[in-house]
């Protein structure tokens, strides 16, 4: 099977993250929209592939999927217009709305991705999630755990997390640990420039899961970018895993036998070595569901739960409250099915 494969967005997260992974790819032919038709020629020269001039004549070439690699403050804008030509599949980098950019998420953002969403459904186009840190060696070695050891249910979370890795993490706590049902969130009240934004501060969440775990998330950009970026503990009735940045350790804590374990990478390479792998395989991964029509990796929905934790940590602060969100927030049953559109 051949996979025609529609980039849309030529910057850098395409070049150095996606491109490099896709080519590897032996039975995979590349299509090109960016509003620099300049930049995108010197994709296609370097990569292979053909350059479209709009998003017409892009999807009448009938691509097996759209990638969405635009600015996050332009992928609105631009999903919404390709959703008018009704793809069959698209593919979203993370997070999937943030229309002042990433580190200033907003409730708007999680509506108008809701919306975004419920029109792909209705049209009948499959939405996937990049969220590559599920992909990370410690991270699927820690999925394998859990079910080996027999952890048990989930009891509490604690994460300590710089802004530039903030979407991922709290995909990963939702991953594992399951969806939040309330959230009670403060603010430092000094603000610093983090990531090129201006105005964001210290934030600390607690919050109760569906499933009657707690947690606490605190996200900061005041964390050393050459030291672990992140730290996350997730806690079971029968032990604990924590790990550290993207290439840091694993520690497993079995209560059952009292046996305390650390798995390590080789040292053989980079923090940025074992982030641009995680792009492989979450790549790889997503590309194998579609050879098989399976269901996506990482679908749509679970980038709106991400922005759905953020808008309800936002609403939380402005009105220092608890926040439900199912109540303040909902996802329609529709872009949870397992065949809809998400």
């Amino acid at each position: 099977m051949s996979l025609k494969i529609a980039i849309v967005g030529t910057g850098k997260v395409a070049t150095q993250s996606y491109l490099p992974q896709l080519v590897r790819h032996a039975d995979v032919s590349l299509l090109y929209f960016n509003r620099s038709r300049q930049k995108a020629l010197a994709l296609a020269e370097r990569f292979g592939g053909r350059v479209m001039d709009s998003l017409d004549e892009l999807m009448q070439q009938d691509p097996d999927m759209v990638m969405v690699l635009t600015s996050e403050t332009e992928r609105l804008r631009v999903s919404q217009e390709l959703l008018e030509l009704r793809p069959k599949r698209m593919f979203f980098e993370k997070p999937l709305v943030a229309k002042l950019g990433q580190a200033s998420v907003s409730e708007k953002d999680f509506l108008e991705a809701h919306a975004l969403l419920l029109k792909a459904h209705a049209v009948g186009t499959q939405t996937a999630m990049v969220f590559n840190y599920r992909f990370f060696d410690q991270t699927l070695k820690a999925r394998a755990l859990i079910a080996e050891l027999n952890l048990g249910r989930p009891v509490h979370f604690t994460g300590l997390v710089h802004y530039a890795c903030w979407s991922h993490c709290i995909d990963l706590m939702l991953e594992i640990m399951g969806s939040v049902q309330s959230i009670t969130a403060l603010r430092a009240t000094t603000q610093r420039a983090v990531m090129g934004a201006e105005g964001i501060s210290n934030v600390t969440a607690a919050f109760v899961l569906d499933n009657d775990a707690s947690g606490t998330l605190i996200g900061t950009g005041e964390i050393d970018f050459k030291l672990p970026l992140f730290e996350l503990t997730f806690a079971f009735d029968h032990g604990r895993l924590t790990m550290r940045d993207l290439d840091g350790d694993l520690e497993v804590l079995d209560y059952r036998s009292a046996r305390q374990v650390t798995h390590a990478l080789a040292r053989d390479g980079s923090r940025w070595d074992q982030y641009q792998a995680s792009f492989g395989k979450s790549i790889a991964a997503y590309l194998d569901s579609v050879r098989s029509g399976l269901p996506a990796p990482v679908p749509g929905v679970a980038g709106l739960r991400e922005l759905q934790f953020e808008a309800a940590l936002k609403r939380s602060i402005r009105e220092a409250r608890p926040v439900l969100l199912e109540q303040d927030f909902p996802i329609s049953p529709l872009l949870l099915e397992p065949s809809g559109g998400a």
